[in-house]
């Protein structure tokens, strides 16, 4: 249990011997109003039991009443803390996996507030009052944004390529190029997929170098598609070969296999316009796939859906498909992903308005004048715990978007102080630890990156500047050598 400050206590104890502890009809009895009515009599009586069963095992001397009552007022606001929660992403990893991904515009939110209170058209037509399809929300945003001819959407990218596999290529063979057979994080394999997919994997090509001839070879009558996987968490280059993509495509419809690409990124604009490095957009696969597969919180920058876009013939095979209906999203998705899809009509704005857009073309100029600006307040609140300096970085765009391309940034660097002061380098690494831990136990956490015994805040997705202070601003009172 978490230690408090435990002294004897001399009077009214009910409990007669060395260590008496009070009863806990008298612990509750003596709680303020305020503590029973944020959590409850019963559940405040209970943890009353589990801090007086903590003492009981201990040696020791008893903590006074209030302390008593204060701990378990502790453990409950512990308890009712959301596991979920808001943290700050200053790890120069725009798109964070781990940290989730994209951030909605406040358009999106709003959408999906509005729809989470009260009932909704999910599947119903104003129009002719009888029953309607879930994907008519947004499929008529997706085909005019990428081209497409039909589209569905479902739970996330992983779930497209399930489905697409299992809908067109079931008990078939599927010809991938080997060095497409990727794996993501979690160790998520496309071989794998393709076995749970009913769909037989059939390699062609090496590694680092596939021709279309080798597609050739593989197309037989047991071929039920052919596709394509972008390679998005890595880059293979010197001595590589691919097939040419319109080429491929011909050789497909001339054999009378569909081809499908996993997109991955659900890139809908020209990132070279934005200054970004390029990334293949949907609608420019689309002219060389029947079916395309990619992420809505990736560089769309919406929320977690998988897309699939092409063929209206392959798309209809699709939704029919059992599977269509277990890997479905909510109405809080469809929501959040029109009021996305809505800012691509407004192009001109897209940059300001879409945070994913917004935070990947922010000038590194600005986040450095940002950086020394935020320097001299962050060094004040981290007085004791570490020393702050201003340091030119990197940041990547992340989720398996442009894997080898980089951003220039500033960063805050935060060089924890050795007990005693100085720069002692012995030890460096745990007090860099020590320190990370301590962000991480921040009201609202501060997540950064560890680089040569050193915290690096990467400022590139920083936009709540004040929040970012007042949640540093509670070391302060926990000041302790590292």
């Amino acid at each position: 249990m978490p230690s408090f400050t435990k002294t004897r206590s001399t009077s009214d104890d009910p409990a007669p011997g060395p260590r008496r502890i009070p009863s806990v009809e008298r612990l509750v009895g003596g709680a303020s109003p305020a503590d029973l009515a944020a959590y409850g009599r019963i559940a405040f009586t209970g943890a009353i039991r589990a801090v007086l069963a903590g003492l009981r095992a201990e040696a020791g001397p008893v903590p006074e009443e209030a302390a008593i009552r204060a701990e378990a007022g502790r453990q409950l606001a512990a308890e009712r803390r959301p596991s979920l929660r808001p943290v700050f992403n200053l790890t120069g990893t725009v798109l964070h996996t781990n940290l989730g991904r994209a951030l909605l515009p406040r358009s999106a939110a709003e959408a999906v507030a509005a729809v989470m209170v009260q009932a909704s058209n999910l599947e119903f037509d104003l129009a002719t009052g009888a029953r309607g399809e879930r994907d008519d929300h947004v499929e008529a945003l997706i085909c005019r944004l990428t081209g497409a001819e039909a589209a569905v959407v479902v739970n996330n990218n992983a779930a497209a390529v399930l489905l697409v596999l299992n809908a067109l290529a079931m008990r078939k063979e599927v010809v991938v190029s080997r060095g497409e057979l990727v794996e993501i994080g979690g160790s998520f394999r496309v071989p794998d997929v393709m076995v749970r997919a009913g769909c037989r994997l059939r390699e062609v090509g090496t590694t680092n170098r596939t021709h279309l001839r080798d597609y050739a070879e593989a197309i037989r009558p047991r071929t039920g598609l052919v596709m394509k996987v972008h390679p998005s968490n890595y880059g293979i280059a010197g001595f590589t070969a691919a097939a040419d993509p319109e080429a491929l495509y011909a050789l497909c419809r001339e054999r009378g296999v569909p081809l499908a690409d996993d997109l991955g990124s659900g890139n809908l604009v020209d990132l070279a316009a934005y200054g970004l490095p390029p990334e293949p957009t949907v609608r420019a696969a689309l002219e060389r796939a029947d079916v395309v597969t990619f992420s809505g919180d990736k560089l769309l920058g919406a929320v977690q859906c998988g897309i699939i876009a092409g063929r209206a013939d392959l798309i209809a095979r699709v939704r029919k498909n059992p599977l269509k209906r277990a890997l479905r999203v909510d109405k809080m998705t469809y929501a959040a992903l029109e009021a996305v899809l809505r800012l691509y009509l407004h192009p001109e704005r897209l940059a300001e308005e879409l945070p994913t857009l917004r935070l990947l073309t922010r000038e590194r100029a600005a986040i450095a004048a940002q950086a020394a600006r935020l320097a001299p307040a962050v060094a004040e609140r981290l007085a004791g715990w570490a020393t702050v300096a201003v340091m030119d970085c990197i940041s990547q765009i992340g989720s398996g978007a442009l894997p080898v391309e980089t951003l220039p940034s500033a960063a805050l660097v935060l060089t924890p102080e050795a007990a005693g002061g100085g720069s002692a380098r012995r030890g460096a690494g745990g007090r860099c630890k020590r320190l990370a831990e301590r962000l991480r136990d921040l009201p609202v956490p501060v997540i950064g990156r560890i680089q040569d015994d050193a915290i690096l805040l990467d400022l590139r997705t920083l936009e709540d500047e004040a929040g970012l202070l007042d949640s540093l601003a509670s070391l302060v009172s926990h000041p302790t050598a590292l």
